[in-house]
């Protein structure tokens, strides 16, 4: 065994990461953050300002019904001047820079105004008639943001189009707005946090039995375990039965990979004493014995070869073959070796079954070759001969030999067995059939044919499951 280099060190089995798509804790709580952020800004953004709508619309009706009360009171003096029949209750009216105003304009007539705007004149939208209250905002007064509602009146005995203006500081409800505001940010940061918390919370708690999963599988693995037995949640236990199920395949492989050494150790071991004792005793016919043991020894590698490569063909996941073409194909090179036999192929066309082409070749090759062998001169080979089965395909092979009787029929899988010694062969034929067979789930069987009159080979195959 060579040195290590220099300068390179073993990289330790735990240190191949598998790659992945990103963490799933990640995506579930970027997912949830998103939409709390997304839900709370645009919830936040409509209260806001529906609350703020509300406050408004309240402050408006205010100064409406002062206005309702300003034009009620109002009447033309004797110099068609405008007075108040009763004064207005509000006292700010009252008070000089109170926040709270009034003023009557008209055209060709000073400016009637309450006592609050001292000094001070409103500036109105006079250039038009509006017969209904508009409010608007005003900053004509410095460091005095106002709410002003104004309406075009009439009154009786006045040809004058009157304006009837209220005025109050909008400082009272920005600081509302502001309070509102203010209440719902704070509201929606702690209900955020809140929701954040839960969120994690749930992705945390939610993943723990894929968590308990991970611990189980390194459990498994230490203590050499064959399944998981732990109780996990309905959507999680999907999971572990596969992953039981690929346990126990696992197992199975294991158990046949270990069979298979010990049946070829124990099948090599007798030639092997045999030509041992041989060659330590000088025997004359040394020469012939090691062609014979090792025509023996062969056989036996052929016939575990054959399961071998059948097993790892299986463990590499979704075979599929047309049962057809390996027929068709088979066909062809059979013909070839006996020429003067008669081949009739029926049955589905399109048929498929869960095996590898090769391995499927090598079945069909071995049956129909033994009929073509054995027979009268006739093969008839029927695909899918029960097609009501969903789960299996049926393979008929008949040919017009004698048959074989009842009692001898199971004889003809085991290993080097042969009825006919008279014609070339190893008597591994059938016995690798079956093996192969079995180990895709499939089986054979032997009877007698009703059509040509002698043997029926029933070879049962899984069918490829179809493609989504």
């Amino acid at each position: 065994m060579s040195a290590p280099q220099a300068g390179t060190a073993p990289v330790p089995a735990s240190a191949a990461i598998a790659p992945h798509t990103g963490s799933l804790r990640r995506r579930m709580l970027f997912i949830a953050f998103a939409w709390i952020v997304v839900l709370l800004l645009g919830g936040g953004i409509a209260l806001e300002r529906t609350l703020t709508g509300l406050v408004t619309r309240n402050f408006d009706d205010q100064l409406s019904y002062m206005l309702t009360a300003m034009v009620s009171s109002a009447e033309i003096g004797p110099e068609g001047e405008v007075y108040f029949s009763r004064q207005l209750g509000d006292q700010r009216f009252q008070e000089p820079n109170s926040g709270l105003y009034w003023q009557i304009s008209g055209r060709g007539h000073d400016e009637f105004a309450s006592r609050s705007l001292w000094d001070r004149t409103l500036r109105l939208k006079g250039d038009h008639f509006d017969n209904q209250p508009h409010t608007y905002d005003s900053n004509q007064f410095d460091g005095e943001p106002l709410r002003v509602i104004e309406r075009s009146v009439i009154l009786p005995g006045s040809p004058t189009a009157w304006q009837f203006a209220v005025a109050a500081s909008r400082n009272d409800i920005d600081a509302q707005v502001g309070r509102v505001r203010a209440i719902l940010i704070w509201s929606f940061v702690v209900l955020g946090l809140g929701l954040s918390a839960m969120a994690w919370a749930q992705t945390y708690y939610g993943l723990g039995p894929l968590r308990r999963v991970r611990l189980a599988i390194m459990r498994l693995r230490e203590d050499g375990g064959s399944r998981l037995d732990e109780p996990l949640p309905l959507e999680v236990q999907p999971l572990v039965v596969e992953l039981n199920e690929l346990l126990a395949h696992s197992e199975r492989q294991a158990e046949e990979a270990r069979t298979h050494a010990g049946n070829l150790a124990h099948a090599l071991k007798t030639p092997l004493t045999v030509l041992t004792n041989a060659a330590q005793a000088h025997a004359e016919d040394l020469a012939e014995t090691v062609a014979r043991e090792s025509a023996v020894m062969r056989r036996q590698v052929d016939h575990h070869l054959a399961r071998a490569r059948a097993v790892g063909r299986r463990a590499q996941g979704q075979s599929r073959a047309t049962v057809r073409d390996s027929v068709e194909a088979v066909l062809r090179a059979v013909a070839r070796i006996y020429p003067d036999a008669r081949f009739d192929l029926d049955g589905d066309h399109e048929v498929q079954v869960a095996l590898e082409r090769q391995d499927l070749d090598e079945i069909l090759g071995n049956l129909i070759e033994n009929a073509a062998k054995y027979g009268g001169g006739s093969v008839f080979i029927t695909i899918d001969a029960r097609s009501s089965d969903a789960h299996h395909c049926d393979i008929w092979i008949e040919d017009d030999g004698m048959g074989i009787p009842k009692a001898a029929r199971e004889r003809l899988f085991t290993r080097g067995a042969r009825l006919d010694t008279s014609k070339p062969g190893t008597g591994l034929g059938l016995a690798i059939v079956r093996d192969v067979a079995e180990i895709y789930g499939g089986s054979i069987s032997l009877g007698e044919s009703e059509d040509l009159g002698g043997l029926l080979v029933t070879l049962r195959l899984p069918r490829a499951r179809q493609a989504k």
